[in-house]
């Protein structure tokens, strides 16, 4: 059985000024192999509302994610901005890692300095490290600017509502229908088909009123 996880209550941050973590990630050679991480790291202790600013090896590692649950406690940050890789794949994990601390999981932004700087320009590593520091620096002024937002459950039923009833949207209400989920298909006119009840023959002479009166059928 599936349990779903507990967090401890979410901070009130509305009425507190940004206090900011950037973690930089080395990402083993992947980043640091071009981008001087440290020098980001620097940088990012002198942008507006940072109070911590540190470089891991792997940000996503499990070490490093007690770490940034450490720092936030420490630094009293209430937004967190990671420089690493692609948020498709981390962003839900460092989103997760804050929430435990107690922050709204959106209090978050990151910056992909892998994809943009480090794989791009790795022939230019004093130009991945500029172009790193300007993605860390536009990530630290969204992150200032950044609401927390509640999450919401919203209860679903397991049926589908398809809208025009031509050719599309019939096939489309079938596959649905095949897959075992209840359907509703709803067409404004008083019959099915649409413009393929214009559409006699294809070019290779196929019958198309034969096979669409077949699928208004079914």
């Amino acid at each position: 059985m599936v349990t779903e996880k507990e967090y401890i209550p979410e901070k009130d941050v509305n009425y507190q000024g940004a206090r900011i973590g950037a973690f930089i990630c080395h990402c083993g050679i992947n980043i640091g192999g071009v981008v001087d991480v440290p020098a980001v790291v620097e940088y990012a202790k002198t942008l507006p509302n940072v109070v911590h600013a540190e470089g891991n090896l792997y940000t996503c590692s499990q070490d490093t994610q007690e770490q940034m649950k450490k720092m936030i406690e420490e630094h009293q940050l209430n937004r967190v901005v990671v420089a690493s890789c692609t948020p498709r794949t981390h962003e839900p994990l460092f989103q997760d890692t804050i929430r435990e601390t107690g922050l709204n999981r959106y209090l978050f932004d990151m910056a992909n300095i892998r994809d943009q700087c480090s794989w791009v320009h790795m022939t230019q590593p004093k130009e991945a490290t500029e172009k790193a520091k300007d993605l860390v620096r536009m990530a630290v002024a969204k992150a200032t600017l950044l609401d927390p937002l509640p999450t919401q459950t919203v209860e679903m039923n397991q049926k589908a509502l398809v809208i025009g009833g031509g050719l599309a949207g019939m096939t489309a209400a079938q596959k649905i229908a095949e897959a075992g989920y209840e359907v509703t298909l709803v067409e404004k006119e008083t019959y099915l088909g649409g413009k393929a009840r214009t559409i006699h023959y294809t070019l290779d002479g196929n019958d198309v009123q034969s096979k669409l009166n077949e699928l208004i059928r079914k």
